[in-house]
């Protein structure tokens, strides 16, 4: 979509353009200019970043299609099996002490 700036107005993005992009009321934004480019980047909450950055993690990205394959294969379970897998995996094992 191309849109002519005119002298003394801001620029507005087109509903449409907004509607395509997840953008809504309230959400906020980092303007980044690099020459004549404008970047809009979504300032994310601390819930949102965490979650950006879970999700470029490799082994988490990995155990993403894994799911998502086993779920096209009708590969099902119940809920606490998949919860305590995840909580057994995520206790790490105590160090002992050295007797003195």
């Amino acid at each position: 979509m191309t849109v002519t700036l005119k002298p003394k107005t801001e620029i507005t993005v087109p509903r449409s353009i907004r509607r395509k992009a997840g953008i809504k009321p309230g959400d906020r934004f980092e303007f980044r200019v690099s020459g004549r480019v404008i970047n809009i980047v979504p300032k994310l909450s601390a819930d949102e970043l965490q979650d950006e950055r879970e999700i470029r993690d490799p082994k988490i990205r990995a155990k993403i299609q894994q799911g998502y394959e086993e779920f096209l294969a009708g590969k099902t379970r119940p809920i606490e099996e998949f919860f305590s897998e995840r909580d057994a995996r995520s206790v790490k094992p105590r160090r002992r002490r050295p007797r003195g």
